[in-house]
C-alpha cells in the first residue's frame, strides 16, 4: 500500500486560507494510514471550522486514484464542489492529482506527503518494502528486495557497516543482508550469493503508461 503522512495542519491551514474548501478522503491506502479516513476527514472538517474556514462539503472516495469512480462519485457532490474555491485532498499524490485532472476551476491542494509503497506492520506502523524500480528482483533474493529495504540499495551484499543483522544507518531496523543470507542458508541455497548482480537498469522505472 501507499504509506502517506498528513502535513502539519498548520501548513494545511495556511495553504486553505480563508476557503471556501471542499475535502476529500480516500477509502483505501489513507485509510489504513489513518491520514485521510472517514475520520480523519471529519476531523479535519471540524478543525477548519474552528479557524473560521467554510467547509462546503466532504466526500470519501472510492478509491482516489481511480479516476471514472472519482468522476461520479464528485458529481454527486457537485453543488458542494462547485462553491469551494479550495479542494483539500488527503489522499496520496497519485490520489490528488486524479482529482485535480476532475476538478479544474479550484485549487487543488494535497493534505498529505506520499512517502513511499510499504507493509503494515502493526497499527500506524509501516515499512518501505518497494520502490516500484521496474525490474522486479525479488527471486534472486529470497524474497527480500535490496534496493528498497537497503539505505544504499547494496545489490552484491552487505555494507561494512551492518551490525549484529543491524542496519548502520537505521540501527531500528533489519540489515536485509542479514535476513536474505538467514532464509537462504535455511533452504541450503546461499550458492546464489556467488552471483554478482549487474548494476539495475533504471530506465525501467521510467515507464510513464501502460495498457493491458
Amino acid at each position: 500500500m501507499i504509506i502517506t503522512a498528513q502535513k502539519p495542519l498548520q501548513t494545511i491551514i495556511a495553504t486553505v486560507g480563508k476557503g471556501p474548501v471542499f475535502l476529500i478522503g480516500c477509502s483505501e491506502c489513507a485509510t489504513l494510514c489513518h491520514t485521510g479516513g472517514e475520520e480523519e476527514v471529519q476531523a479535519m472538517k471540524e478543525t477548519l471550522k474552528k479557524h473560521h474556514v467554510l467547509v462546503t462539503g466532504c466526500v470519501i472516495l472510492d478509491p482516489a486514484c481511480h479516476l471514472q469512480n472519482d468522476k461520479r462519485l464528485l458529481r454527486q457532490h457537485a453543488d458542494a464542489v462547485k462553491k469551494a474555491q479550495k479542494i483539500l485532498v488527503l489522499a496520496c499524490g497519485n490520489g490528488t492529482q486524479t482529482v485535480a485532472e476532475i476538478i479544474t476551476d479550484a485549487d487543488v491542494i494535497c493534505g498529505t506527503d506520499t512517502l513511499f509503497l510499504g507493509e503494515i506492520q502493526r497499527a500506524n506502523q509501516f515499512e518501505e518494502r518497494c520502490q516500484l524500480c521496474g525490474e522486479c528482483i525479488l527471486d534472486q533474493f529470497a524474497g527480500f528486495c535490496p534496493v528498497a529495504r537497503c539505505p544504499k540499495s547494496m545489490l552484491n551484499g552487505p555494507c561494512g557497516g551492518s551490525i549484529d543483522g543491524q542496519c548502520e544507518v537505521h540501527p531500528d531496523l533489519d540489515c536485509v543482508w542479514y535476513l536474505i543470507y538467514k532464509k537462504l542458508k535455511e533452504q541450503g541455497k546461499t550458492a546464489q550469493l556467488r552471483c554478482i548482480c549487474q548494476p539495475k537498469d533504471w530506465s525501467k522505472s521510467t515507464e510513464m503508461k501502460r495498457s493491458i
